[in-house]
């Protein structure tokens, strides 16, 4: 059987099983190629508990990324960071790897080409947060078909036949924005947080993971009361840009997995 049937739902199974163990998930971001040893935050993070690990292709232009992913995608672009040698250096940490990118790119290399590339680098999932459900398609059956799983965006204005489609579409997970606008660390968990992920749940049994804002262990423990994780990644990109290091990263999201185990 070729291998990337073999690897096609590696994100769901990974993630279903361990939120039917009653875990709350936990997914950091990291973006690729932001320092010289950027795969040392990769294994990290697996090694302080991490579920699945978000990699960020830099892009000059993260329309839905505040200012510290965007200062890290400029900083990862000034050190030449590309796709191509990304991928060459992706680890397998033993969590999946899911990448986040701009249809741009995928554009770019053309949906095939790019989507075999992730498979080729270990990576099984995919969120690309500028690609709406109604233009998804040729994207997600592709993705589908090479073994990618495609996870697509919901946002608490999102209507509810749209937040159907969505979950319909989505594979491994479906990724809830708890907040409009762009990421960033915020001062506490919006409202509309929980009334985003009771919807989504009404729609899919796939895991809802929220983010957009989540920055601290009271505010993971706090999102873990209303979805089955979290996304970590301007409160991980922001020590980073601060010159903090694996080690320091690994004590940041292991206080995380903690906060999530205590719920």
């Amino acid at each position: 059987m070729n291998d990337s049937v073999l690897l096609a739902g590696a994100v769901e199974r990974h993630l279903r099983a361990a939120r039917d163990a009653g875990r709350g998930l936990l997914m950091p971001y990291v973006t690729a190629g932001i320092t010289p040893d950027w795969t040392g935050y990769l294994h990290a993070f697996a090694e302080a508990g991490a579920d699945a690990i978000e990699v960020g292709l830099p892009f000059s232009d993260p329309t839905l990324d505040g200012p510290t992913i965007q200062q890290a995608s400029q900083a990862a672009l000034a050190r030449g960071a590309n796709t191509r040698d990304i991928l060459a250096a992706m680890p397998d940490v033993g969590v999946p790897l899911v990448v986040s990118t701009y249809y741009n790119l995928v554009l770019n290399a053309g949906p095939e080409p790019f989507c075999a590339a992730l498979r080729q680098a270990g990576v099984t999932g995919l969120i690309v947060p500028d690609l709406p459900v109604h233009e998804a398609d040729e994207l997600t059956d592709v993705a589908r078909a090479t073994g990618i799983e495609p996870a697509l965006l919901a946002s608490p204005t999102t209507p509810e036949p749209r937040l159907a489609q969505i979950g319909a579409r989505s594979r491994g997970f479906v990724y809830a924005v708890s907040v409009m606008g762009t990421t960033g660390e915020r001062a506490a968990l919006a409202d509309s947080a929980e009334r985003l992920a009771a919807r989504l749940r009404r729609v899919t049994d796939l895991p809802v993971l929220l983010g957009f804002g989540i920055s601290t262990p009271d505010q993971a423990r706090e999102a873990r009361r209303h979805a089955d994780g979290v996304v970590v990644g301007a409160a991980v990109m922001r020590r980073v840009l601060d010159g903090a290091g694996p080690d320091d990263l690994r004590a940041f999201v292991t206080s995380l997995r903690e906060a999530l185990d205590q719920e």
